[in-house]
């Protein structure tokens, strides 16, 4: 099983960014078209095979009308801040943007939720005051600040 994720012309072009972001990932194929097709020449890239972080996609290069939604986010979870800004930077550069509560876009669209585990760890904590502080520090933030969520937990905010 594998995620087919449709881009404007684009799919290449992401396959590369995120294979050299993450971890765990390459791309294994380029397909192109053999002969002019309605909509493209011979040799555009038409799909693109790759892993990401261990899981399979598939590029596939179609209609702009096709765009990416909130519906559909990739979560990655982070230990560290500095892990955290260069998952963020990276994504959001060259006309990608920003979202509430960790949540973000590249420039192809696509949506990603940059999630530090102790953000997660402490939404699940056993003290409900824990979760209901960690909760509203999260509100207030976009990309999440791991300093200001270990403050929360601990009641110092």
């Amino acid at each position: 099983m594998a995620t087919c994720l449709w881009f404007d012309g684009g799919a290449k072009e992401a396959a590369e960014l995120y294979c050299e972001l993450f971890p765990d990932s390459m791309i294994e194929r380029v397909d192109t078209a053999p002969t002019d097709y309605p909509g493209g020449k011979a040799g555009d890239v038409l799909t693109v095979g790759f892993t990401v972080m261990g899981q399979p996609f598939m590029g596939l290069n179609g209609k702009a009308e096709n765009g990416f939604t909130d519906a559909i986010s990739f979560q990655v979870f982070t230990d560290t801040q500095e892990e955290t800004d260069r998952y963020w930077d990276a994504l959001t550069a060259g006309g990608g943007g920003e979202m509430a509560c960790s949540w973000c876009f590249d420039r192809f669209g696509v949506r990603w939720q940059i999630v530090p585990r102790v953000l997660m760890d402490n939404l699940g904590h056993a003290d409900a005051a824990v979760r209901g502080r960690v909760f509203a520090a999260m509100q207030s933030m976009v990309k999440i600040d791991h300093a200001a969520i270990e403050a929360a937990v601990a009641g110092k905010n």
